[in-house]
């Protein structure tokens, strides 16, 4: 008989079949954006089943709360886990914000097509398709890059006080803001430099704002 069919069958991991499921619908609503994306895609690109699909997931929606608590998750660690590295490479406030920009800088640096866009824009673009849970998340996690920031510019300002008046809240937004958008430009106009020079101007803007006098 052949060796090969009496061989044990590996043990299926249903964990890996979810993230499976997860990595798709992101990249189809990246793509398409979360009303156009079936679950029949859904299952198809992860290469599962429906009975699958089913098993992890009770309905498209609790897929989409599922696939945005996954990324909100994803996008604090990251955030977290550098400035964590800023912070380490540099004792003063005003460098380790501006080394936290670096260091995006340099992954946006890196960026390929097809560019990669964000799961908070597709869903907020889609607002009405969603319940208030998934919105929430939205909402603390656009936040949370405020509160962060905004720590950071309290330090920074005590120390260096801004050249010109400005609202420090508003100014904790403009990383993200200009990311955002720039992710959006760069898709639009193919240019993968774009969103790394906007950063590199937001670190000039802001030496210029706090420049030690």
């Amino acid at each position: 008989m052949n060796a090969r069919l009496d061989a044990p069958r590996a043990p299926r991991d249903p964990e890996k079949t979810r993230e499976r499921l997860l990595d798709a619908a992101q990249a189809l609503i990246l793509d398409h954006g979360y009303g156009a994306t079936t679950v029949d895609a859904v299952v198809a690109r992860a290469g599962a089943t429906k009975g699958a699909f089913f098993h992890h997931f009770a309905s498209k929606a609790e897929l989409a709360h599922a696939l945005i608590q996954r990324f909100a998750v994803q996008d604090r660690r990251m955030l977290e886990e550098t400035f964590a590295r800023a912070e380490k490479l540099a004792s003063d406030p005003l460098q380790q914000l501006l080394t936290f920009i670096g260091l995006y800088e340099e992954m946006f640096e890196s960026l390929e097509a097809p560019f990669p866009g964000c799961l908070f824009a597709s869903y907020i673009y889609e607002n009405k398709l969603f319940d208030e849970p998934i919105l929430e998340i939205l909402r603390e996690s656009t936040l949370l890059w405020r509160r962060v920031f905004r720590a950071k510019l309290d330090e920074i300002a005590a120390r260096y006080p801004p050249r010109r008046p400005v609202d420090l809240d508003t100014v904790a937004d403009l990383f993200y803001s200009i990311t955002e958008g720039a992710l959006i430009m760069t898709k639009t106009l193919g240019d993968k430099a774009l969103i790394a020079r906007q950063a590199r101007h937001l670190r000039t803007f802001l030496e210029l704002l706090f420049e030690p006098r």
